[in-house]
């Protein structure tokens, strides 16, 4: 409920203050687990990833905002969960597997961190491996004019991608590298 309400009184803020525009959601699988990717250059880009599905998304957030007593529990609330950046959070991982095994939607920005310049950077293999072990979609999205507060927001939602060559099998590090390049190739076609 509290997800909901959230959701439809900051799409109407957007809309008013920042004149978004969300194009390709006929793109968004209507049901079944799916990770959805995204670039990220601002605080926003999650609030702004969350109002433009109508599928509630679940967020892998960094550990340091839980320790934040407010912000916690709001983002907590909004089904968010912790993520150790700087090393394997298996708890973290079983998690995101479990919300995708059961039909949900999973959100994780694959730089890592937010880009300062605004290009994209490198892809860590975390997406692309949750996407293999879970059996689902990749669904890539653009975010334009996150950053600042005035610009219009525009939001781009490509095609799913969908593995079933890597879901047969074990895929290696190489193979998970190349995939999570693959989908940052398709980010950077919806920037344009």
């Amino acid at each position: 409920m509290f997800y909901t309400v959230l959701r439809v009184i900051i799409r109407g803020i957007l809309l008013v203050w920042r004149r978004w525009e969300v194009i390709g959601l006929e793109h968004l699988p209507a049901k079944g687990g799916l990770v959805v990717v995204s670039n990220h250059v601002s605080n926003l880009d999650p609030v702004v990833v969350g109002c433009a599905l109508t599928r509630r998304i679940h967020f892998m957030a960094k550990v340091e905002l839980f320790k934040i007593p407010v912000l916690a529990t709001i983002i907590t609330l909004l089904g968010a969960f912790p993520v150790n950046r700087e090393k394997s959070d298996r708890h973290a991982i079983r998690k995101a597997l479990e919300l995708l095994q059961t039909g949900n939607v999973v959100g994780v920005f694959p730089e890592g961190t937010r880009s300062k310049t605004g290009e994209l950077q490198k892809p860590h293999i975390g997406a692309a491996m949750l996407a293999v072990k879970a059996n689902v979609p990749i669904l890539p999205m653009a975010l334009k004019g996150t950053r600042g507060s005035l610009d219009k927001i525009t939001v781009v939602i490509g095609e799913p991608v969908y593995l079933p060559e890597l879901w047969r099998g074990r895929p290696g590090k190489e193979e998970l590298e190349a995939l999570s390049e693959q989908v940052m190739g398709k980010i950077s076609g919806l920037l344009e």
